[in-house]
């Protein structure tokens, strides 16, 4: 009944800003390519909002997802046009692409990336834990940047990305529930469902081509 009451008790800009994030991730994870202009709407609101209410960072930490919906955009078209197991000259060794124009990144890559992602976010968390007063500066610290990668992740359509976000989801789930923000939680947590499906699709667009064996 909380949840209810505050999704219904939102201002109708907020309210938009919500409606349009959960469409965006939705059409993500079927696929569509309109995922960017609900992106671009949501966190075009967002950041009009955060910048509001003193919160410069988040508003800032907005302006990058509202660039990176115009570069997913066209990306995606661009996935459009090309013939199906296309791989650019230059693409990093061991990458697959299948159905759809989607990607495959190799285990060790993925393990490249966690590396340098993680030292990113203890140096980071370092800072927020000595010079501000954030609580759980290094989880709050990590799930930023690992999100900041996946959503570059999703605009290059890398099957993995989804993989990235579940994680992410489920450690921002303990973040709000560790500060009684319980419909917040409530959201990651669809998110985290929705995140399950986009993987299992975009998996199975990608198998359509032969590049990867289904279990």
């Amino acid at each position: 009944m909380e949840t209810v009451n505050y999704f219904t008790s939102l201002p109708l800009l907020e309210l938009a800003a919500v409606l349009t994030s959960l469409l965006y991730v939705v059409l993500a994870a079927k696929g569509n390519v309109w995922c960017w202009p609900a992106a671009f709407i949501s966190t075009a609101i967002y950041t009009a909002i955060f910048y509001d209410v003193y919160l410069f960072m988040d508003s800032l930490l907005q302006v990058y997802y509202l660039l990176m919906a115009v570069y997913g955009w066209f990306c995606w078209q661009k996935n459009k046009q090309m013939p199906v197991n296309h791989v650019k000259p230059g693409d990093e060794q061991g990458v697959e692409q299948g159905g759809e124009g989607i990607k495959s990144w190799p285990l060790i890559l993925h393990l490249k990336v966690i590396a340098v992602l993680a030292v990113v976010s203890l140096g980071l968390g370092h800072l927020m834990a000595n010079y501000t007063q954030a609580h759980f500066p290094y989880l709050d610290s990590a799930t930023t940047v690992f999100a900041v990668f996946a959503t570059y992740m999703v605009a290059q359509k890398v099957l993995e990305n989804w993989l990235y976000w579940v994680a992410i989801d489920l450690v921002s789930i303990y973040l709000y529930l560790a500060k009684d923000l319980t419909p917040t939680a409530v959201l990651f947590g669809l998110y985290v469902l929705i995140a399950a499906y986009g993987y299992y699709h975009w998996r199975q667009s990608f198998a359509a081509e032969g590049k990867l064996a289904l279990n």
